[in-house]
């Protein structure tokens, strides 16, 4: 095998890989090894036809897709590695040369680790946070904690109010013809919720139960079934049962109930407590996020689309993965908002810019200020992520390879540029 190596724009290369005819006539031989016993040829028996045979018959091109697939899956690795290039994105494989007797040859357009040049980085300003708790954050806490606790009842002696949760039945008819979608039986409603179209909800509030409403809408002209934007509908609705939250008083009694004080000016302290502390952390993380915004900012990248692409890929990936723990699939997501696949990576393009902007400033932060991990420090984290797979430390690092090892570090050497960042600059 052989490699050359050709600089494009925009940091992208181009690989072509050359591998010699006897090497790729030999991977043509073990396809055919591995296909012969699926290939029935009259005169022969199955599985015993000579390679001859099948390929005079079918072409002589008739393994060349599997044997150029494993090929290029064999060397493009090794390629990789005697390019010496820092390679960030899946390869755009072409095939140049397949033909019996020659070298195959096939290229790899890949983008390549962008080189960055820092502007200033110390002593940055930022905007300072307002730590401030005030009594109304305080008090909107407890009210959480007070509709958490509270008890649901079954209104029988007033008409329906805002908040309020009605349970109906409705069917939807546009013109008087029914549509997919528009009925429902013993659907709970939170009045107020908006958890419908504009104007539906309002129509249920003042009424009794058993009380039958026609709810009439115009569904929005940005509506997500195209077929109904923009359309005036009718929805017969039956309201079955009108409830309310009836909410606990805030005494003494409510603050021994949801916490370990015994007094409500002791829980509302300890509100407070908790309030600041938070702000605080709040506080943190936006002096960070400021302090790395201008950084790249003041710093110069030239990101190739193939490296974003790269990314998008792998958020999406996340993305499915996390929505499938709840019991949906990619599939259903999109149908239920109304999304596609491409609108769903367009959505995710400008985090997965700005994920990778962070990750090379910080990286060449933390060399510019020779910021180095050592086996200490590693040692450290792999206890607490030991601790949090519930793992011996020893038994854990040895899970780990020396690769992964090498990632830890540079993560952690990213997290102490962030604090670097962050501890330089100045709040105004």
């Amino acid at each position: 095998m052989s490699v050359q190596v050709e600089k494009l724009e925009h940091n992208m290369a181009k690989l072509t890989i050359e591998v010699s005819a006897a090497d790729f006539d030999k991977a043509i031989q073990k396809v055919y090894e591995k296909q012969k016993s699926k290939i029935s040829i009259p005169g022969f028996r199955k599985g015993k036809t000579p390679r001859a045979v099948i390929e005079k018959m079918y072409g002589t091109g008739i393994f060349y897709e599997d044997a150029a697939n494993d090929t290029i899956q064999q060397n493009y690795p090794a390629a990789v590695s005697e390019s010496e290039l820092s390679i960030v994105s899946q390869p755009d494989i072409q095939v140049v040369q397949i033909e019996k007797g020659k070298p195959f040859i096939f290229t790899a357009e890949v983008a390549v680790k962008p080189e960055v040049t820092l502007g200033e980085y110390k002593g940055l300003e930022v905007s300072k946070s307002d730590l401030t708790v005030t009594d109304e954050d305080v008090d909107e806490e407890i009210k959480k904690e007070q509709d958490k606790n509270a008890r649901t009842i079954t209104i029988e002696d007033r008409f329906s109010q805002e908040g309020d949760t009605v349970t109906i039945d409705f069917d939807g008819s546009i013109d008087g013809v029914a549509f997919d979608g528009g009925s429902a039986k013993d659907y709970p409603l939170t009045l107020g919720a908006h958890q419908f179209i504009p104007g539906f909800e309002e129509q249920l509030v003042g009424r009794n139960p058993e009380e039958t409403v026609d709810v009439h809408v115009t569904f929005p002209e940005d509506y997500q079934a195209e077929e109904l934007r923009g359309k005036e509908a009718v929805f017969q609705c039956v309201i079955h049962k009108i409830e309310a939250k009836e909410l606990p008083e805030l005494d003494d009694e409510f603050a021994q109930d949801v916490s370990e004080f015994d007094t409500m000016e002791e829980y509302k302290a300890d509100i407070r407590k908790n309030l600041e502390s938070k702000k605080e952390e709040e506080a943190k993380r936006a002096k960070e996020d400021a302090a790395v915004d201008k950084a790249i900012e003041n710093a110069t990248m030239d990101i190739p689309d193939a490296m974003v692409d790269t990314q998008v890929n792998q958020m999406v990936d996340d993305f499915a993965k996390r929505i499938q723990s709840q019991g949906l699939t990619m599939e259903q997501y999109m149908q239920f908002t109304g999304s596609t696949m491409d609108s769903v990576r367009e959505q995710m393009k400008p985090q997965a810019l700005k994920s990778i902007q962070s990750r090379l400033v910080l990286e060449k932060i933390a060399e510019a200020e020779k910021i180095e991990i050592g086996d200490d420090r590693l040692d450290e984290e792999i206890k607490n992520m030991a601790e949090m797979y519930k793992m011996e430390p020893d038994k854990f690092k040895d899970l780990i390879g020396d690769y992964e090892k090498e990632q830890m570090k540079q993560d952690l050497s990213v997290q102490e540029a962030i604090t670097f960042l962050a501890d330089s600059a100045v709040e105004k």
